[in-house]
């Protein structure tokens, strides 16, 4: 019975909740809540509106700064190579490793963890071949832009990228490298370490040397990939052009040893040996010594980083009486059979002449005088030619004029003034036999290439172009006859002489023809003539029937009772010429037939 009650009242008691009556929601809470979305559904959309209109070129461009790779140019320089290809200098890509020690973290490190230079060094040692302690004394207690090392190759810099360190940033950069060491520091010249061009074709060449780069802007998708869209013009443009040489390395290292060895056996000052192409002007050889080596500059002393063939005069002595011999024939005042009195010694103007030995030869032909290099056969022959005109010709052969080359710092020779040089008879005199005027080497063989090519001037260069298949410097110049071709091919003969019976005798080669004429000049000093001081040179074209080259050897200040132009160029002149024949193929001359000399 009580439990009955029970149930009944709890079914009493749900019911009762059941009928709680429904009370209406005040206007002032509908109206809050509204106010509230209202609100939210304005301020979303005028947050829209901001990003979408009036930050959309900000926020455009901040995309795009993480979509877009930039590339900044690193200043790269075009590669330099010789007639053959064989490189001279190049960009080689190196590294540099810079430290940020407040970022030292490694993979797996909680981003707030900061490694101390220690544990950086201790992976980085083995890398760089320096030792750990020595990396932490680099870094000392500085916290960032610590420049650790440099020069680093790019298999070194790969493998410290992939060591994952963070605060190791590692910096690309070129680096001018002279793979061929000293052999064409003389002409190439070198950048100093803010790559600034500092000599030779690398200053004088500078613009020509740069490569053509841009900043390279390359969009890329969120994964990396490149985008075609928005490409910068040329992005992808590579610059490999290279600055092609005249000069053979394989004949400038021969030269540059027999020139070397000669200067340190007669304990010269100074050397220098060219070959040079007569047709073209092309330079297949350009080695003085003392040198240097470009990819050590700082050792040597800067008075080597210039080339004094094209920078330094002398007086070319008896290497000019060749073209003296030319002169006479072109103004017909000598016959190319004919003959001179050489009587041993003369007096000019009060100044007493005479030979090197002070012999006299008596009466002997043009050949001759050349074979024995007559002195006082020279005054003879060249008094024929009155003063004025023979200035005039030696302003023609712009004896004065610095020659048209590519060689950097060439100059003009000095040429008494034409009212000195006529009132004077010492003067041409003087002049018949090489000396009272000076000139550099590189003019010397420019004359002498005129008297093998029949009778025209080539411009001297040692660069083609950046093209490998551009012709030469003086190409394109219409070629100026100053000599009639008879007149070259008599004087040949002449010099051929030289070398069959006179002092020449040393680059004899078997089945060649060749011509040649030896000089021994004395030097002048300080404004005289200074006893003992000479310069021995010797030039020679071959072959004599179809002349292709010139080469020329002076050596300044060599010492010695017997240093002569026979004994001391002729040497190094003989090396130069077989190895000329065997590298340029040269065919012997047919039967050594021998041109005629020829006749007015």
């Amino acid at each position: 019975m009580k439990n009955h009650k029970i149930h009944s009242n709890r079914l009493e008691n749900r019911r009762r909740r059941k009928d709680v009556p429904f009370e209406p929601v005040p206007s002032n809470r509908i109206k809050l809540v509204f106010a509230i979305l209202c609100f939210g559904l304005i301020s979303l959309v005028g947050r829209m509106i901001w990003l979408q209109v009036l930050e959309a070129p900000v926020l455009e461009a901040k995309a795009r700064s993480f979509q877009i790779q930039r590339t900044k140019p690193l200043g790269r320089r075009r590669s330099i190579v010789d007639r053959n290809g064989r490189l001279v200098a190049i960009d080689e890509e190196k590294y540099r490793l810079w430290a940020h020690p407040k970022y030292f973290n490694f993979p797996g490190d909680s981003p707030s963890l900061v490694r101390k230079p220690i544990d950086v060094a201790h992976k980085l040692s083995g890398l760089l071949n320096i030792s750990k302690w020595e990396l932490v004394s680099r870094i000392g207690d500085r916290t960032s832009g610590i420049k650790l090392a440099e020069g680093i190759n790019s298999e070194i810099a790969s493998q410290i990228k992939n060591l994952g360190v963070s605060g190791l940033d590692i910096e690309p950069y070129p680096q001018r490298v002279y793979p061929q060491g000293s052999l064409f520091a003389n002409v190439v010249g070198f950048l100093n370490q803010d790559r600034i061009p500092q000599a030779g074709l690398e200053q004088s060449l500078n613009r020509r040397l740069l490569r053509k780069e841009q900043i390279r802007s390359l969009r890329r998708g969120a994964d990396g990939t490149p985008l075609p869209d928005d490409l910068s013009p040329g992005v992808f443009y590579g610059d490999d052009l290279k600055l092609n040489l005249t000069l053979d390395a394989r004949l400038q290292e021969l030269a540059m040893k027999a020139l070397a060895n000669q200067v340190q056996k007669w304990n010269a000052k100074k050397g220098v040996a060219i070959v040079m192409d007569v047709i073209n002007g092309e330079l297949l050889v350009l080695a003085s010594t003392p040198t240097y080596d470009p990819n050590k500059y700082w050792k040597y002393s800067p008075s080597l980083f210039r080339e004094w063939s094209v920078q330094d005069l002398f007086e070319p002595g008896s290497t000019f009486k060749p073209i003296n011999l030319a002169l006479a024939l072109q103004e017909r005042v000598i016959h190319p059979t004919g003959k001179i009195n050489d009587t041993g010694t003369l007096v000019v103007g009060g100044w007493s002449i005479f030979n090197h030995d002070k012999k006299a030869n008596g009466v002997i032909d043009f050949a001759k005088v050349l074979q024995v290099s007559s002195n006082v056969g020279m005054v003879k022959i060249m008094s024929k030619l009155q003063p004025s005109n023979y200035w005039d010709w030696l302003k023609k052969l712009g004896l004065d004029v610095k020659p048209i080359t590519d060689l950097p710092g060439a100059i003009g020779g000095q040429l008494k003034t034409k009212k000195n040089f006529i009132s004077m008879d010492i003067e041409p005199a003087t002049a018949s036999y090489g000396q009272g005027f000076s000139l550099t080497p590189l003019k010397l063989i420019q004359l002498h290439a005129l008297i093998a090519n029949g009778g025209y001037l080539v411009s001297p260069h040692i660069t083609r172009s950046l093209h490998l298949d551009a012709n030469s410097l003086s190409s394109s110049v219409e070629k100026k006859y100053l000599l009639r071709p008879e007149v070259t091919k008599t004087v040949l003969n002449w010099m051929e002489s030289v070398v069959e019976s006179g002092s020449g005798k040393g680059v004899r080669t078997p089945g060649y023809r060749i011509g040649g004429k030896t000089g021994t000049a004395q030097k002048v000093v300080n404004g005289s003539y200074k006893p003992g001081v000479k310069v021995c040179s010797f030039v020679a074209n071959l072959p004599v029937d179809n002349p292709q080259y010139v080469v020329l050897v002076v050596v300044d200040e060599p010492q010695g009772q017997y240093a002569y132009g026979s004994t001391v160029a002729v040497p190094v002149a003989k090396k130069i010429i077989d190895g000329l024949i065997v590298l340029e193929k040269i065919p012997p001359s047919n039967n050594q037939t021998k041109l005629l000399p020829a006749k007015g």
